[in-house]
């Protein structure tokens, strides 16, 4: 074996992280486990099509959420409330169907597991079934606790979701920050610990303190997802277009800008206006002959 050759640990180490390992294979639940035994933070991005799920995937994202953020980003809601499952379906069978190796979360939108547990496992089936996702993500703690543990028991990943739940828009009158005082800090406790007695693999803490988020990772022995939660979380989730600059107007604090996407994509499309209007497009190199 020469220096340049990775030794048989040397693979295996590769191999157990989440991101630049396994590749022949989707990313799992056992797999997020492991991660969180280990102390390994990963990354979890949104994704609504199949060109921009498979950059993600090809830059090593192991987990890739099809939101009903698409509601706001891509569908021109002002809330998630409107989505259907419908296109919920439509867009998870899109990001499957670009990636290789994340494994693909879906949420269940607003209304399509809040009336029983039977509901969210009709509806859990259909994104598996018809969009092939490896999980669903729905929202609410001890409340929706008897829902997870029917999909669970059923055989369906569940990724839960607690602190600010958009889907609650209307009822919190915002999006404001959850789990501040003590009262409202001990509930988002009972509820990650009620997401975890029923099945749960994950949960998303969004919107809460960093202390408390970093209480609950402690607590809980499944990975905790934060967005709007302090550096502590087991991993970091944000909206796509956020994180690359496409959003217009203000984003949310927890944010970082990592690109500024709408300027390059904005100057693209004035330049290409601009030759089309001057005949500089299409030229010779462009036309047939």
């Amino acid at each position: 074996m020469n220096a340049s050759t990775p030794s048989p640990a040397q693979n295996q180490a590769s191999t157990a992280t989440l991101y630049g390992g396994v590749a022949n294979r989707r990313v799992t639940v056992r797999d997020l486990a492991a991660a969180k035994q280990r102390g390994e933070k990963w990354s979890m991005l949104t994704a609504y099509d199949a060109l921009t799920a498979g950059v993600f995937d090809e830059a090593g994202i192991p987990v890739l959420l099809v939101g009903d953020s698409a509601g706001n980003c891509h569908l021109g809601y002002e809330t998630t409330v409107p989505v259907t499952m419908d296109q919920m379906v439509m867009l998870s069978a899109a990001v499957v169907r670009g990636t290789k190796r994340a494994m693909i979360v879906a949420d269940l939108p607003f209304g399509s597991y809040q009336e029983s547990p039977a509901q969210a496992m009709h509806n859990a089936a259909r994104l598996m079934k018809e969009a092939g996702v490896g999980a669903v993500k729905l929202e609410g703690g001890e409340r929706s606790a008897r829902s997870i543990e029917l999909l669970v028991e059923a055989g369906v990943p569940v990724m839960a979701h607690i602190g600010l739940t958009p889907q609650s828009v209307h009822a919190l009158g915002g999006y404001p920050v959850q789990g501040r005082g003590d009262e409202a800090a001990h509930q988002l406790l009972r509820d990650a610990k009620a997401v975890q007695q029923a099945g749960a693999f994950a949960v998303v803490l969004e919107a809460v303190p960093a202390e408390l988020a970093a209480q609950a990772t402690e607590q809980l022995a499944i990975p905790t997802v934060g967005i709007g939660g302090g550096p502590d979380t087991d991993a970091q989730v944000l909206v796509w277009t956020d994180m690359a600059g496409m959003t217009a107007g203000r984003v949310p604090k927890f944010v970082k800008q990592y690109a500024d996407l709408r300027t390059v994509l904005g100057d693209a499309a004035r330049a290409y206006a601009e030759d089309v209007r001057t005949g500089a497009f299409p030229a010779a190199e462009h036309s047939f002959h």
